[in-house]
């Protein structure tokens, strides 16, 4: 998701992967419903993981800075990086997985993630 929409926010101008401490290969729908009300087709992506990046030819010394959305994935990160010069931030993003029971409170879940990305984005790297 922050992938997607930092590439809405900022274009070309800079360059952007997301990566995880496991790779799930499928969007979940609520993702790709949530990004796509606001012009981000996600419904092509996969995700990745920080493995999978470093073998198709994306080495995380390649990166001025590295952002966790979850303690697992900074845990992870700083683990990769204790002998790389990166600077790592950790936003606490809220996991909208599992929250909800009708369809209407899962997606409003999903978009108050989004948004919580959006403003986090906008405040480090200023409007698009």
């Amino acid at each position: 998701m922050a992938e997607g929409i930092m590439k809405k926010l900022h274009g070309l101008d800079v360059y952007v992967q997301s990566a995880g401490v496991k790779s799930d290969l499928e969007i979940d729908g609520f993702t790709i419903a949530a990004c796509q009300e606001m012009d981000v087709e996600l419904s092509r992506h996969r995700s990745r993981s920080f493995d999978q990046m470093q073998e198709w030819g994306d080495d995380l010394t390649g990166f001025d800075l590295i952002i966790a959305l979850s303690p697992a994935s900074q845990r992870h990160v700083l683990e990769l990086t204790r002998l790389f010069h990166l600077e790592v931030e950790y936003w606490p993003i809220m996991d909208p997985t599992g929250l909800g029971t009708r369809r209407d409170e899962k997606l409003d879940a999903y978009r108050q993630t989004r948004d919580q990305i959006v403003a986090k984005l906008t405040e480090r790297f200023g409007s698009p």
